[in-house]
């Protein structure tokens, strides 16, 4: 490490050293560096002196805040772990399953090592990666990860640098591969101190959150793509989950997004394993997707919000707000077999055109599909999960119809045993202003779907937390089967059976098919036959009895099916997965 920052607004800069003042020289460029003979051990606090100053600033690279995003900064040498996973080879992303997690709120203690506890039952479940919210330094003791304002540092919240890469560790010897959930569209409302350096916001340029990012500028860039880089060579991360990507504003001759993906080719090619890169956006955009020498940005996989507004429709009946277009039993279908919904289609919740269509020969694994998320949950009223709404037989469904999709299924920590505990909206800002305007800002950005503010929780309410975290003794009861401990083998079995059977992870569009009915209400999902004859998904959204025209094997079924020589038959709200066989292959 050296003592190197860039400031091009301020004159002076010095580094505060365990409480003694360093002057820095100024180097071009607005950067400062300090004296090669200063001393850069592990574990010494410093921070910045801008100007005429007398409080110290953390750097705004800092790898270590153990007292909080507005106070110093402490050394870290990364290099110090004993690293156990030289023979991880990492895990590609097609034909995996991801669980998303918050630390938060995964266990009772909230923390990476209490985590370590709990992979071996994503082991067991069947999972690939795990996907982590974002663990950047925040102010206050909780919230998402979305305000973070030191990318480089791990919160302490969660055990600071060193329990992450025991995490990672941990993760890599299981066979576990690790996404990082990454921020560069705004940062949070509390301990930003970047604007006092330079220009890294963009002047009279807002988004959702925050004010926008600044890529025109080098420095900034490399700030980003620096940070990128640290995760997955410093860290070890598997891969970055970039947040809504549609909020980075970028004018340059190359977007930040392809330089993002150009420069995780270059790692992953040096490291010897797959990096992936996996966007958030709502523009449905397969630019995003496509390869570099079509004229794409070459990201991995984006989310495919569409997906799970088809499924959240057909297994509920909701349809308010942005669910409204989705009614029809069809926007299932096309979702399955074209990707997205609005691919230039006029959205009634835009009040516009929106989206374009995916090339066929975009392989179906760059989307990353899922019935339930953190954005999905977390951003209804009272953070309510579908097993607020389903029964036992509608949450079969859902897992039936996420592990048998021809993208990337993700699960929401939790989802597999259908956990009772919501997971609200929640944040601990110690500023009562910053914490009253932030519930306010929630439900006014919310309006149009229809909310009754007298029952959206307070976020800053400790207790709003407290509920969101799993209850471990659902999926692990002391006696006796339940409802959770069903659905989980449930899960279980779908995620064995996709890696059983090759049709299940075939990526090709060319290969699906789909058709649907709405009375009474069923979908049908035709995978093309690998190995011999099709795979079919069959799903019986009503409330009687429904018999199908098919023939061959069940391989899963959700609730009671019977195959004979009339066909299949399905229970109420049940679904099966079969394979037609063709009799003119030989197995």
């Amino acid at each position: 490490m050296t003592y190197e920052v860039w400031a091009p607004r301020v004159t002076r800069v010095a580094v505060q050293l365990d409480g003694t003042r360093h002057d820095l020289e100024a180097v071009g460029d607005g950067w400062w560096a300090g004296a090669a003979d200063l001393p850069v051990q592990a574990g010494i606090d410093y921070g910045y002196l801008l100007d005429d100053d007398e409080r110290p600033l953390p750097d705004p690279r800092s790898r270590r805040q153990p007292a909080g995003v507005h106070e110093l900064s402490r050394t870290v040498d990364l290099a110090e772990h004993p690293w156990q996973d030289a023979s991880w080879t990492g895990r590609q992303l097609a034909g995996g399953l991801i669980y998303e997690l918050h630390l938060g709120t995964f266990t009772p203690e909230g923390t990476l090592d209490s985590a370590i506890e709990r992979l071996d039952h994503l082991v067991d479940l069947g999972v690939d990666f795990v996907e982590l919210l974002p663990v950047n330094a925040v102010n206050g003791t909780h919230n998402w990860g979305y305000d973070g304002v030191l990318w480089y540092a791990v919160t302490e919240n969660y055990g600071g640098p060193a329990a992450y890469q025991r995490f990672v560790d941990a993760c890599h010897a299981r066979g576990l591969a690790v996404i990082q959930d990454v921020v560069y569209n705004h940062l949070g409302p509390s301990g930003n101190y970047l604007p006092r350096f330079g220009p890294y916001l963009r002047e009279a340029s807002r988004n959702t959150w925050g004010d926008s990012v600044d890529f025109s500028l080098e420095p900034v860039r490399r700030f980003v793509v620096d940070n990128a880089l640290m995760w997955m060579r410093d860290l070890h991360v598997d891969g970055l989950r970039l947040d809504a990507v549609h909020a980075l504003l970028d004018d340059s001759p190359t977007h930040i997004l392809q330089q993002l993906a150009e420069e995780t080719d270059a790692l992953s090619a040096h490291l010897g394993r797959p990096l992936t890169l996996i966007a958030e956006s709502d523009m449905n955009d397969p630019k995003l997707i496509s390869a570099r020498e079509a004229g794409g940005y070459g990201l991995t996989a984006q989310w495919s919000d569409d997906w799970h507004h088809s499924v959240h429709v057909a297994l509920t009946g909701e349809t308010t707000g942005y669910y409204e277009d989705f009614e029809p039993i069809d926007a299932l279908v096309k979702t399955s077999t074209k990707g997205f919904f609005h691919d230039g289609t006029y959205s009634s919740f835009r009040e516009r055109d929106h989206g374009h269509p995916i090339d066929p020969h975009i392989p179906a694994f760059r989307l990353v599909t899922f019935a339930q998320d953190h954005d999905q949950i977390g951003n209804r009223a009272t953070g309510d999960r579908l097993s607020e709404t389903l029964d036992e037989r509608g949450l079969a469904l859902s897992a039936l119809l996420t592990l048998t999709a021809a993208s990337t299924p993700m699960l929401f920590m939790g989802e597999e045993w259908g956990a009772s505990t919501p997971w609200q909206f929640f944040t601990s800002h110690p500023e009562p202003d910053l914490g009253k305007a932030t519930a306010e800002g929630r439900i006014a950005e919310f309006e149009k779907m229809g909310w009754d503010p007298d029952v959206v929780p307070d976020p800053q309410d400790p207790a709003t937390f407290e509920r969101s975290k799993l209850d471990w003794s659902e999926p692990y009861p002391d006696a006796g089967e339940s409802a959770h401990v069903r659905l989980l083998d449930l899960y279980r079995s779908l995620a064995r059976l996709r890696r059983e059977v090759p049709e299940l992870t075939d990526p090709r569009f060319p290969t699906l098919s789909a058709t649907a009915s709405e009375d009474p209400r069923w979908f049908r999902l035709v995978r093309a036959g690998i190995e011999a004859g099709d795979v079919e998904v069959i799903v019986n959204f009503g409330d009687g009895e429904q018999r199908f025209d098919a023939d061959g094997e069940i391989l899963l079924a959700t609730s009671d099916a019977r195959l004979d020589d009339d066909g299949l038959v399905l229970a109420p709200r049940s679904g099966a997965v079969i394979r037609r066989i063709d009799p003119t292959v030989a197995r």
